[in-house]
């Protein structure tokens, strides 16, 4: 029987255990800073392209998900990272999402002429549908929304 003093002495298994606990701690801590969203390096399961159109329009296309979410989280990480936008900024669809070419039309201004009451689920399939520039780019770090969950 191991006597109480002993257990945390250099050289005992349980000692060798925490030091390679904390070892493996300190290695893995950068790894997780870097971590996008929830997950440990797990990267959001689609990816976005943006391309500026005339008169302030851009236009999203996905890659790996054609979730409403996939669109707005391209256009709200567009709209703060490279347009420095604020995050109260307002986001509005100015054409829905076409099939076709799998792609949505947002624009920083209201589209003239249509309802831009914000509805009360995430779509990309109505013109004059808008949110900030924040709530959209919360919805890059939801990497649960093509693992079925």
């Amino acid at each position: 029987m191991i006597s109480q003093g002993n257990l945390f002495c250099p050289g005992s298994s349980i000692m060798k255990y925490l030091i390679s606990t904390c070892a493996l701690t300190l290695m893995m801590v950068p790894a997780m800073a870097q971590a996008v969203g929830f997950g440990v390096g797990i990267n959001p399961a689609f990816r976005t392209t943006v391309t500026p159109r005339d008169n302030g329009v851009y236009e999203v296309a996905t890659s790996g998900s054609s979730a409403p979410v996939a669109y707005w989280c391209g256009i709200g990480d567009f709209a703060i990272r490279t347009l420095r936008t604020k995050s109260n900024q307002r986001i509005y669809i100015t054409r829905a999402y076409d099939k076709q070419t799998r792609t949505v039309q947002f624009s920083l201004t209201a589209p003239e002429g249509v309802d831009t009451t914000p509805g009360y689920s995430v779509t990309v399939k109505r013109v004059g549908e808008n949110m900030s520039a924040a709530s959209a780019q919360r919805y890059c770090s939801d990497n649960f929304m093509d693992f079925g969950f």
